[in-house]
């Protein structure tokens, strides 16, 4: 063994230890054992920095923007009030996700399955009242069982494939994966049905500013409009789409004030006062086609674009305070509507043109994105931790789902690559304006990212000081005295391990002549052992660098390190246990 290849194992092996300890943040220790693997001369000078311009780092930071816009359209509320208005069940909601993940990742790219049912996991989430992390980490760990069913579903399935043609002159077709992959991927999300219990309660660890601050008694009025699909359905109905969150304390009609109800039944051109969040009273008021109180925008006689709602405080200096909406008229005057109000302690009732407006009240306003902040500046308005919020803002329903699409398609086409589709979508929900550019940025995971591209340098040092090679040679040696079924395990379970470190194709590369040759060797059939390469390639549940299903998930979910082999290891034995078998049976070594 060379000093560089003592090295490249100490540094990882260290490095490791520190992400397993746990008391440190993860973009720290990456960033650390960089500057180590720097220093000690194992990552060239000019190579310390080329994992920022990796695709994995692309990838991951595409995706996350991409599922924040596919959240922020509104079609995900839309969905699951159609297709599942009653389950309420967390091993129920698990399930659904796992399977819909796992399915659609034999035929796309799995992170893009991943990506788009993420948003589906926070609305089940806020539904049931239990952490992102309960669904996150399960839904990641089926998109990789679910790559496993077909040829395209991840990248060692297709260089697999290759090997076998190389040796054999004939490669794995689409679905010669398929009776092994679907048997593990039954086995392995009936696993995580049952005990995704393992999987700790976790918040997001990087929580900003904007997203700490929450008001939770805002007051707004919304008028059931012709258009509406509430005329007529008790105000029960309306509520439900709150998922809890928002109670009603009146409903105007004409000038009569009724007590809400729940089987009043609403009529058309009917006010209903409603307070809650105003993330749930925005679910509210788009599910339910509802009108919110103020006048279309309009400026020299257009309608107003780029319209955006902005919390504020009104300020002891405020020219607002001890006035009501009627007598401000803002919309006429200044070209903004009031959408709700939050007064500290205090439960409002009145109709928002009539409140009369006091100092510490928050309230949101809606207006031109350029124009609101000379209004809050005229008026002496604080804005809330610099955040918009989505109520009274138009969404742009199914623009994210159609860039999805096209990039979806263009990868599965082989129009371009996975890492060029994911950024032009990200790109064109900014262009589209289907997510703020301010959002844009917020979206994108910066310690997570920080982590990836230190990690990339560090972890290709075992393949550039033929540490790689050398842990190839000790397999040789072993496998040559073990049965077949103990060289298949021995084969899986090192894929599994050095794929953290190599990533998942170059693990096929380094495994998968290994594997042939040591079959060759033996006089056995090939594919079993080639399959095994792929299948320990491909299931790295024990860490969140091994692939970016992992990644994806860890800054939404609030992960540590530590957490993935808490649900990950019991799997990872349990797809051993299954797989070897199943190999042997399916394809026979002799």
């Amino acid at each position: 063994m060379t000093t560089e290849q003592i090295l490249a194992f100490t540094v990882i092996g260290i490095m490791m230890a520190v992400f397993i300890w746990d008391r440190i943040r993860y973009d720290i220790v990456a960033c650390c054992a960089l500057i180590a693997a720097v220093a000690v001369g194992i990552v060239p000078v000019d190579e310390a920095f080329s994992g920022f311009s990796d695709d994995i780092v692309i990838i991951v930071g595409s995706a996350l923007v991409v599922s924040a816009a596919v959240a922020r359209s509104g079609i995900v509320d839309i969905a699951i009030k159609k297709f599942f208005p009653n389950l309420t069940s967390v091993r129920a909601q698990l399930a659904l996700l796992m399977i819909v993940v796992a399915v659609m990742s034999a035929f796309i790219k799995n992170i893009g399955a991943l990506a788009i049912m993420m948003p589906v996991a926070f609305q089940f989430s806020k539904r049931t009242g239990v952490s992102p992390s309960k669904y996150l980490m399960p839904m990641a760990f089926s998109a990789l069982l679910g790559g496993l069913m077909t040829q395209i579903g991840t990248s060692p399935n297709i260089v697999v494939s290759q090997l076998r043609a190389d040796l054999t002159g004939a490669p794995f077709t689409m679905f010669d994966f398929t009776p092994v992959g679907g048997i593990l991927t039954l086995v392995g999300v009936t696993f995580l049905m049952f005990f995704h219990w393992l999987v700790p309660s976790r918040t997001r660890q990087n929580t900003s500013l904007e997203e700490a601050v929450e008001i939770a008694n805002y007051t707004s009025e919304a008028t059931v409009p012709p258009q509406s699909n509430m005329a007529g359905k008790a105000l029960a109905e309306l509520l439900k789409l709150g998922d809890g969150e928002v109670i009603a304390t009146a409903v105007l009609r004409g000038a009569t004030r009724m007590s809400p109800f729940p089987d009043l039944n609403l009529r058309e051109n009917d006010t209903v006062i409603l307070e809650g969040r105003s993330s749930a009273i925005d679910r509210v008021v788009s599910n339910a086609k509802l009108q919110l109180s103020g006048k279309p925008l309009k400026g020299r006689g257009q309608q107003v674009e780029d319209l955006i709602s902005i919390e504020a405080i009104i300020s002891r200096e405020s020219p607002l305070s001890g006035l009501s909406a009627r007598e401000l008229a803002l919309s006429y005057t200044r070209g903004v509507n009031l959408l709700a109000v939050s007064r500290r302690g205090q439960r409002l009732s009145e109709r928002l043109r009539d409140l009369t407006l006091m100092a510490g009240d928050v309230i949101v306003l809606q207006g031109n994105r350029n124009a609101l902040p000379g209004v809050m500046q005229d008026f002496a308005l604080l804005p809330l931790a610099q955040r918009e919020v989505m109520l009274g803002t138009k969404r742009k329903a199914f623009i994210p789902l159609v860039i999805l699409a096209a990039a979806m398609i263009s990868t599965a086409l082989g129009w371009a690559p996975v890492a060029v589709a994911f950024f032009a979508a990200a790109l064109g929900m900014a262009v589209f304006r289907a997510i703020p550019l301010t959002d844009v940025y917020k979206a994108v995971d910066g310690p997570i990212l920080i982590m990836l591209a230190a990690l990339i340098p560090v972890s290709d040092t075992l393949r550039t000081s033929g540490a790689s090679e050398l842990i190839a040679d000790w397999l040789g040696s072993i496998a040559s005295g073990l049965p077949p079924y103990a060289a298949l395990a021995m084969i899986l379970v090192t894929a599994m391990a050095v794929t953290p470190f190599l990533n998942n194709a170059a693990t096929v590369l380094v495994m998968g002549p290994i594997a042939a040759s040591f079959a060759t060797a033996l006089q056995f059939r090939p594919e079993a052992f080639l399959m095994a390469v792929a299948i320990g390639a491909g299931c790295d549940f024990l860490t969140p660098v091994g692939h970016q299903c992992n990644t994806l998930v860890m800054g939404p979910g609030g992960y540590r390190f530590s957490d993935y082999p808490r649900l990950g290891f019991p799997l990872s034995v349990l797809i051993v246990l299954v797989s070897v078998p199943t190999l042997l049976w399916i394809w026979p070594v002799s």
